[in-house]
């Protein structure tokens, strides 16, 4: 009669498609750069193991595990992909990735930790000294 035992979704099932929406793997896909959507700064993009969704996770951050709030936990994989590690519980020295959601100066903050909130303060100043610039202030080139 056929195996029907075997009935794990597959890469492009909708279960996939919602969990990847669900961890946040919402970035935009190449060509495009990858830049927040909310805030226009500049992130690190990765493929992750859902079919054709990408994240954006902070940029030169690597952090102790257990310091990150559970489902915001990623990993890069030997292939080059990133992996959210939901809410297993970490290994004693394992390091992290943050998702840029999670700091991102334009999006509603969590009640996470101390250094998450000062990430999330400095990336809105970073966000300011980049693209707010005075409307009535001096040329950029005075002659």
């Amino acid at each position: 009669m056929g195996d029907t035992g075997n009935t794990a979704p597959g890469p492009d099932s909708a279960d996939h498609i919602y969990q990847a929406l669900l961890e946040g793997a919402i970035a935009p896909r190449p060509p495009h750069p990858p830049d927040c959507p909310f805030c226009d700064l500049r992130q690190d993009r990765y493929l992750t193991h859902y079919a054709d969704h990408w994240v954006l996770l902070e940029p030169r951050t690597t952090v102790a595990a257990h310091t990150v709030p559970p489902h915001d936990r990623w990993i890069i994989t030997p292939d080059g992909r990133a992996m959210n590690l939901w809410d297993s519980e970490p290994l004693p020295g394992t390091r992290c990735r943050i998702p840029h959601r999670l700091v991102c100066p334009y999006l509603r903050p969590g009640d996470f930790g101390v250094w998450i909130t000062l990430l999330r303060q400095e990336n809105g100043r970073r966000r300011g000294r980049l693209f707010d610039l005075p409307e009535d202030g001096p040329s950029p080139v005075d002659h």
